[in-house]
């Protein structure tokens, strides 16, 4: 280094105002800089050093490696590094500092010959900014060791690193105690506030934030901190004692709290501090523009959110991601994607986290075509191996059965990681393909599966795939985590063997958690052992909104309609919210029970308590509920206000309609579903087959039948050739009807010879009555004639 500086520097002679002049012009430093510091009498060597410590000041306000490389060998050229003040090294390794150059930094601050506390002070923040904790540490024990005394900015720089361990945190608050500094100044105290605040210690926080000198930024960051821990209530009451003292408001004391409100319950608090921020004239920073977007979106929804992001005055990349993400995680991913185009149009420039969210949306959509447009722009962006808009690509692909493109994404990952890994994992198993051999290769790799690994690969894992599985999972020790224990279970339930899922559980002598004892009730109400559900939420002692709903579930699918009412009186008083599964189940009951009142007070009761409940699936069983009450006006109703219909939507109406005598209603509406895009399945033929059997359509739900499998690709199940059999036997086309029971490719079951029998009997009976009813006439027209 210091070679290669004298051969760069040699035609520098410090007494050569011409020499100087040459050097500023070769590193492009901007002529008021020069003007500034060059003034035109040069003499004695103390001017050179302020000289040179101006030029590294004014570097610091735009660092350049290439301007910071010839200023350190002009240090060198100047004079020894014995003969230099060390303010101008200390200088010096604070611009490498800024440039990254961690290893230069620490090369130039062993290369000083004589160092003080703010030499210390500098190298030690910078390897603490870079979490080289041990690093740090050791340069902070030498620095005692030379006895330098520390100083707010060294327990600072320390404290501020995150990888910090809890343990030296509390050793450097003793030594903060120890030396005064703990109660004499803020600076060092709010960064152990930070250190607790990283590590969940909130009663240490507390009792630091009350012993240490409290100001602006103190206040601003125990705030802040108990906003990100969800302590509304808490951030809420030290926001207005901050008032109280008259330190004054910052935005950081605006961002910190409304970081805490992030549910219905808080969001008058959070219009509260909206008002108060527009009083203190804070509405124009984008950092509580952003805070506020966010806030709105956590506690009321979109509609706020939009309103607020439309008007605010100014917005950046972070308030556009926020409002897109907020858009891809709702039931309006293609607004999301609208709102991306329009950010275009904008010219505001997509970073990583905006990609990430619109390619979400376009996985929810799962629409492969607008997601490979959007590939193209991330392609395009050069960020295809950024790792967390590699993991969305294939989660995408996965989600779009194109595995192959999902591996092509994976490959592209430069830094890969376990989200990575899980998204290629689920990806695979949500396909039914085995995915141990990816966990395997996962841990060749030397990558650490975590719950979200095993979870996923349990899923379509094979009976000699689950026991390895289980033994890794017990190895790693993942047994107890809910999570894997759900999933655990779910698989063994899905390969016929729940039995050894609760030995496994028995054998842990522990109480059986939440989550897998939901899982292990799903799998008995699946396999119809209703009582076994019963028993097994008896054992729970905080049973959560999915229990409620499985065994409401149970005692619905069982038979006992009365305690499923009856629970769920019970659910209401426990203060257990209900959600749309609990609805649905009630409503089963209600068209079990063809009971149109019961059915409309649950309606009714949804309404009430929030419309938000009435989505797709919940108007679905409204509309077949309806239907089957007889009374078709509400069902229509309601599917004429529906603006999310489904394939299920359509076939309920159908079915409506169809049982309630409108058939050629049905089969428009099939045929306009048909229209609209919509592909029927197996259930929709059921439904449209009935409407036709119940307005004796039987040319129509035949030609139906026979383009079943050559338009549309559904291969007819046994509950197909039954309504087809029931159709024509019913209407007198017994030869047909034969003809499709002989044609079957398996055999008819009892339901089926059960309707062609009937069918046979009311013809013939027909036939017999038409028979008589001739004879009798034959017999009237002779006696007349006699």
């Amino acid at each position: 280094m210091r070679k290669a500086a004298s051969r760069s520097v040699q035609i520098l002679n410090p007494n050569d105002h011409s020499s100087f002049s040459k050097f500023f012009s070769s590193i492009s430093f901007p002529n008021h800089v020069y003007n500034a510091v060059l003034p035109q009498s040069l003499h004695g060597q103390f001017m050179q050093q302020q000289r040179l410590l101006l030029l590294l000041q004014a570097c610091r306000r735009a660092p350049d490696l290439e301007e910071i490389k010839p200023l350190h060998a002009l240090t060198i050229t100047m004079a020894a590094y014995s003969a230099q003040p060390i303010f101008l090294y200390n200088n010096l390794i604070s611009l490498y500092l800024l440039q990254g150059e961690l290893s230069t930094a620490r090369k130039v601050f062993g290369e000083m010959t004589q160092r003080n506390v703010v030499s210390y002070n500098t190298i030690i923040g910078g390897y603490s900014r870079n979490e080289s904790e041990e690093e740090a540490w050791n340069l902070f024990c030498d620095m005692r060791r030379y006895g330098f005394e520390p100083t707010p900015h060294t327990f600072a720089g320390l404290l501020s690193s995150a990888s910090l361990r809890l343990s030296r945190g509390f050793q450097l608050q003793a030594l903060m105690v120890k030396s005064g500094l703990f109660h004499a100044d803020p600076y060092a105290g709010t960064a152990l506030l930070s250190l607790f605040g990283r590590n969940g210690c909130i009663d240490e926080l507390v009792c630091a934030f009350e012993e240490i000198p409290q100001n602006l930024v103190t206040w601003n960051t125990v705030i802040s901190l108990f906003g990100n821990y969800g302590f509304a209530e808490d951030a809420m009451f030290l926001f207005r004692e901050l008032m109280r003292t008259g330190a004054g408001l910052s935005e950081c004391s605006f961002v910190g709290v409304l970081s805490g409100f992030a549910s219905e319950q808080d969001l008058e608090l959070g219009e509260q501090i909206h008002v108060l921020l527009i009083k203190y004239g804070f509405d124009c920073e984008v950092l509580v523009i952003n805070s506020l977007i966010n806030m709105y979106v956590k506690c009321s929804g979109i509609c706020l959110a939009e309103k607020m992001f439309e008007t605010g005055c100014v917005g950046d990349v972070v308030s556009w991601n926020t409002m897109i993400g907020a858009l891809a995680k709702s039931e309006r991913p293609s607004q999301a994607l609208q709102l991306f185009l329009k950010m275009s149009v904008e010219g505001v420039v997509p970073n990583e986290t905006t990609f990430v969210s619109v390619i979400n949306s376009c996985t929810s959509l799962q629409i492969l075509g607008l997601g490979e447009f959007i590939h193209a722009k991330v392609i395009r962006n050069k960020i295809e191996s950024n790792v967390f808009v590699g993991s969305a690509l294939v989660g995408f692909y996965a989600k779009c059965d194109k595995l192959e493109s999902a591996h092509c994404c994976f490959d592209e990952i430069d830094d890969k990681n376990v989200v990575c890994w899980n998204a290629l994992i689920l990806g695979y198993s949500n396909k039914c393909f085995s995915a141990v051999s990816l966990l395997k290769r996962m841990l060749q790799f030397g990558y650490r599966p975590n719950e979200f690994s095993f979870s996923a690969a349990l899923k379509s894992s094979l009976v000699f795939e689950l026991q390895q599985l289980h033994c890794l999972i017990m190895r790693m020790g993942y047994q107890q985590n809910e999570f894997v224990s759900s999933a655990l279970i779910s698989s063994y339930g899905k390969n016929g063997i729940v039995s050894d899922a609760l030995i496994f559980d028995a054998a842990s002598n522990k109480p059986l958690l939440v989550v897998p004892c939901n899982t292990i009730a799903g799998v008995y109400n699946k396999t119809g052992q209703y009582h076994k559900t019963q028993d097994l939420f008896s054992l729970l002692e905080e049973p959560d909104i999915v229990s409620w709903n499985i065994l409401i579930a149970a005692c619905s699918r069982n038979g006992d309609y009365k305690e499923v009412f009856e629970l769920f009186r019970h659910m209401q008083m426990a203060q257990i919210y209900s959600d749309n599964y609990t609805f649905v189940s009630l409503l089963s009951v209600c068209t079990k029970l063809c009971n149109l009142s019961l059915g409309s007070s649950v309606h009714g009761f949804i309404i009430k308590t929030d419309f938000k409940f009435c989505d797709t699936f919940v108007c679905n069983v409204l509309i077949d509920m309806y239907g089957k009450c007889g009374c078709i006006e509400s069902s229509l109703k309601i599917f004429n206000k529906m603006i999310d219909r489904n394939i299920i939507t359509w076939t309920a109406l159908v079915s409506a309609l169809g049982i309630n005598g409108y058939a050629n209603e049905a089969l428009n509406l099939f045929r306009e579903m048909e229209s609209l895009g919509f592909k029927p399945d197996g259930i929709a033929f059921i439904a449209v087959f009935s409407a036709c059997r119940h307005g004796g359509l039987v040319k129509e739900g035949m030609d139906l039948f026979w383009k079943m499998k050559k338009s549309y690709g559904i291969e007819p199940n046994i509950d197909h050739y039954h309504c087809v059999v029931d159709l024509l036997a019913r209407y007198g086309q017994l030869q047909e009807a034969e003809q499709v029971i002989s044609n079957m490719p398996f055999q008819p079951n009892a339901l089926i010879w059960r309707s062609f029998l009937e069918g046979c009997k009311r013809w013939k009976t027909a036939e017999n009555q038409e028979s008589e009813s001739l004879n009798l006439k034959s017999k009237q027209r002779v006696h007349i004639a006699l």
